[in-house]
């Protein structure tokens, strides 16, 4: 096994896009699609940050439960529409990697059943996060008989994300670390600087910097393996 529970999806993410490249971050309008955006970036801007600036477990948690639920309330209001999904599910999966342990592979499950919704309604939405934050399950958890853990999945699904999302900051960090947990030093390295040349998100300061430093540590981590 890979990777122990308890310290499963501490990296994850996942994951994660901007609705179109980019959240608006306007005053919600009267039109469906304006609200849609707008209840997205709100998602956004908690889940980071409760992912990069909590330091506490104890309110973490309390944090990301009230996020779920905001999530599953905007799953009812925009029924029939991805983005929510795949936020609901980037969300559950933080949870997951919050809470470690046993109960973090439960969580894992639910994650990939609402992401997997979101992809069968559209995957193409939010530059393929759908796909990137299914992949990165994929590779993170641990395989059978304990889990459904499958790298040759996880790149199949990475590799989906990366095609509707190639100039993405996650994307690409995801795909890099997957080949790092491949030992496939170089090219994980090419995909992390890959990542790092991707334009600054305006409207997404706390998850680009948190990125940003996972990808440089995760640089220097592959080239130590050189």
């Amino acid at each position: 096994m890979r990777l122990l529970l308890a310290t499963l999806l501490m990296t994850v993410l996942l994951a994660t896009t901007s609705y179109g490249g980019e959240v608006a971050t306007e005053t919600p309008t009267e039109t469906s699609a304006s609200t849609l955006e707008t209840d997205i970036a709100s998602l956004q801007k908690e889940w980071a940050v409760i992912k990069y600036k909590e330091t506490d477990k104890k309110k973490q948690l309390e944090m990301i439960d009230a996020l779920i639920a905001k999530a599953e309330e905007f799953d009812k209001k925009h029924e029939g529409k991805a983005e929510p999904l795949v936020w609901h599910g980037i969300i559950v999966s933080t949870k997951a990697g919050i809470k470690g342990g046993i109960g973090a592979l439960g969580l894992c499950k639910e994650a990939k059943k609402i992401l997997e919704k979101a992809i069968e309604i559209d995957g193409t939405v939010l530059s393929g996060a759908g796909y990137t934050s299914l992949g990165s399950l994929y590779y993170q958890v641990p395989g059978w008989p304990v889990g459904f853990g499958d790298d040759k999945k996880a790149e199949e699904l990475l590799k989906k994300g990366l095609q509707y999302g190639p100039n993405d900051i996650d994307a690409n960090f995801f795909y890099g670390d997957f080949l790092l947990s491949e030992k496939k030093y170089k090219e994980a390295i090419s995909a992390f600087e890959k990542a790092l040349l991707t334009p600054p998100r305006f409207n997404r300061p706390v998850a680009d910097d948190g990125r940003r430093k996972e990808i440089n540590d995760s640089i220097a981590k592959a080239k130590e393996k050189l």
